[in-house]
């Protein structure tokens, strides 16, 4: 055994082969946060952490932390001689718990810093900025739902998205939920209303709380500020165990420039590139990566398998995708450099993006990535081999705005914007869709949207789930931000709780049992599951534009059934609206956006309404309630049933002025 004798840091053990190193070098070793950063270990009988960083370009790397009183010579790192740019160093003692930062000393003008592990598995919490020595040990017990996911995590299986900010969801006094007090009370809500996944804003550790998360410097370990690397695991792990996926928000698209960490990593532009016109985002004020280098690639990629491998994640939304595509995304004309061809695409990320997308599904083929992408870019949800970026889905962000600005309007007008709402059917199908009603629509002076809505208070409400109703009814799996699906008056602030009092205003705990029937609707039904096939939509009649009604079918995968959904976005209620269906029958009322339940004004068709034959064609009489929707299903009424629908139809004449 040979030891440092000064130091102590033991030079003669190595967990990397020659193959690791021949991984690294080519941009394949898409598990190197096995290798690289700080791993407790046990070398003959001797207990102690190895430490290994990527620092190329440092004349000097050594550990500093607890144990040695941050002492910048007491524990050196030796260079590996193969040219991989790695220092390596196995210091006995050192011990899980124990915090430390990598001191570099640059071979350019003896440039001094102290930096975090940008392969750290642990934080200190926030505003301390050391790295902390941990292991992952966690006994999982998600076992069924890890057998099960590849049919619950398909693109035809029912998706129904909780957006949460972990921190704000629900909080105790002015301080946090932790990741173990949490996952009770959000896995009983997530089940109770309904939804199949939860979608984490970014848990990776950032040091800035405002960024929301979106501002990363640990790649590989879920914020401090909520616990330990094993209590994140315990939330997982019990959303699993309610049947509950979970998805997390990634960021590769840029990182802070926070002294501590990726940035200016070794005295030289490490990370990112040097050029500001490439490596420098204006709108974000941050680094972007540099993805046309090797060791860059290990790690994003790394750090996309590590979630997925070690915290038994079933899917990633990456961010901001389409300022990676492009070479001029929030650029003026001179502050970008054309690519080799003269075009604004960024070819190294699309190699790097689609390199992703087929290593994630190689790997975890039961598990979905999710663009947030929101150009008009082709094939971004399309396999890598016919061209596509390889993403399992895409962010409707055409819906989205299109929508939100069709609700906005005052009904009076909506008639002038009507194709606002008919149009996003034309390129439904081109992509492999999920429908955001997501945080950004609820920040920086956006309003709430509840808020959004026109009208008086009744009318708002009426708005919102007269929007949810087309949502759910719309081709795409579905995305809502939490507080939206109970109507959050005011616009969502990382530092305050939801208003959960709300609740108790029938209003607000109308809106929320109609979310609920809403995702219970779509998970019983076939007919609204056949999200991403043009086969499962059906117009029956877009075109009564001077009403601002739509009237559509939904359909199976396989077999004759189908859905009918009819909308009327005015106050006006309309009587004996008809409307041509495929087959006669009767025609269940399965839900009604009007309902007294919800809040509404009870207008509907009492239970359901039977067609009429007019020459060749199947006409359905209905009642369309004011600013709702209706849901309508085809079936043969039993003889009890016709006297129930004949006693309340009596009913509702009595009761008419």
């Amino acid at each position: 055994m040979v030891v440092h004798e000064q130091t102590s840091v033991r030079t003669d053990i190595s967990p990397f082969t020659d193959h690791d190193i021949y991984l690294f070098k080519e941009g394949n070793h898409f598990r190197i946060y096995e290798k690289l950063g700080s791993h407790i270990i046990n070398v003959d009988g001797l207990e102690g952490v190895y430490f290994a960083v990527w620092a190329p370009n440092a004349k000097k790397v050594s550990v500093i932390g607890s144990f040695n009183n941050w002492d910048m010579d007491a524990h050196p790192l030796v260079l590996r001689t193969d040219g991989s740019g790695i220092w390596e160093g196995f210091i006995p003692g050192a011990k899980k718990g124990d915090i430390y930062k990598y001191h570099i000393v640059s071979k350019y003008n003896d440039y001094r810093i102290d930096k975090g592990d940008p392969y750290a598995f642990y934080w200190e919490k926030p505003p301390a900025t050391a790295s902390v020595v941990w292991d992952l040990e966690y006994k999982w017990r998600d076992d069924e739902w890890m057998r099960e996911r590849k049919r619950l995590n398909s693109l035809d299986a029912p998706m129904s998205i909780y957006e949460v900010h972990l921190g704000s969801w629900m909080k105790k006094g002015d301080g946090y939920l932790n990741y173990r007090e949490i996952a009770p009370l959000l896995a009983e809500y997530v089940k109770k209303m309904g939804f199949t996944h939860v979608e984490i804003m970014p848990v990776m550790e950032h040091p800035f709380y405002g960024s929301w998360g979106y501002q990363v410097i640990g790649y590989f370990a879920p914020t401090s500020r909520y616990g330990t690397p094993q209590d994140f695991m315990y939330l997982i792990d019990y959303l699993h165990r309610r049947g509950i996926g979970v998805i997390l928000d990634w960021v590769p698209s840029h990182f802070p420039s926070d002294p501590h960490g990726l940035s200016f990593f070794d005295g030289t532009y490490l990370y990112e590139h040097q050029d500001p016109r490439l490596g420098f985002h204006p709108e974000w004020n941050s680094h972007i990566f540099n993805y046309g280098r090797n060791e860059v690639r290990n790690f994003l990629i790394s750090s996309a398998l590590f979630w997925l491998d070690k915290y038994h994640v079933d899917g990633l939304r990456v961010d901001a995708v389409a300022s990676m595509l492009y070479l001029d995304y929030a650029r003026k004309d001179g502050e970008w450099i054309p690519n080799e061809y003269g075009g604004k695409e960024n070819l190294q990320a699309i190699s790097f993006i689609k390199r992703l997308n087929e290593v994630v599904y190689e790997n975890y083929p039961d598990v979905q990535t999710i663009a947030e992408e929101s150009t008009a870019w082709p094939m971004v949800s399309k396999p890598t081999y016919i061209g596509g970026l390889g993403f399992g889905m895409k962010w409707n962000m055409g819906w989205m705005h299109d929508t939100l600005n069709y609700m906005s309007k005052d009904p009076i007008f909506r008639k002038y914007h009507h194709n606002e709402l008919t149009f996003s059917i034309w390129y439904a199908f081109s992509e492999n869709f999920v429908l955001p009603l997501s945080h950004d629509e609820v920040v920086h002076g956006k309003g709430s949207l509840i808020s959004k809505m026109p009208g008086d208070e009744w009318q708002k409400f009426a708005n919102l789930r007269l929007l949810f109703g087309y949502m759910y009814a719309h081709p795409g799996k579905k995305l809502i931000f939490m507080g939206g699906e109970f109507g959050q008056w005011k616009e969502w602030n990382h530092d305050e709780s939801l208003d959960w009092d709300l609740i108790k205003s029938p209003f607000h705990k109308g809106l929320q049992k109609w979310i609920r029937d809403l995702n219970r609707l779509y998970r019983s039904e076939p007919c609204m599951q056949n999200d991403f096939s043009s086969k499962g939509f059906e117009w029956l009649d877009f075109s009564d534009y001077e009403k601002s009604i739509i009237s559509f079918m939904r359909k199976p995968r396989h077999g004759k059934d189908f859905i009918v959904f009819v909308f009327n976005f005015t106050p006006v209620p309309r009587y004996n609206y008809r409307i041509m269906v495929p087959r006669g029958g009767f025609y269940r009322e399965l839900l009604n956006s009007d309902s007294r339940q919800y809040g509404g004004s009870n207008v509907g068709n009492l239970g359901g309404v039977r067609s009429r034959k007019d020459g060749d064609a199947h006409v359905l009489s209905l009642t369309l309630p004011p600013l709702a929707v209706i849901v309508l299903k085809r079936e043969n009424p039993s003889r009890a049933d016709n006297k129930l629908i004949s006693k309340r139809y009596m009913k509702a004449i009595q009761k008419r002025p």
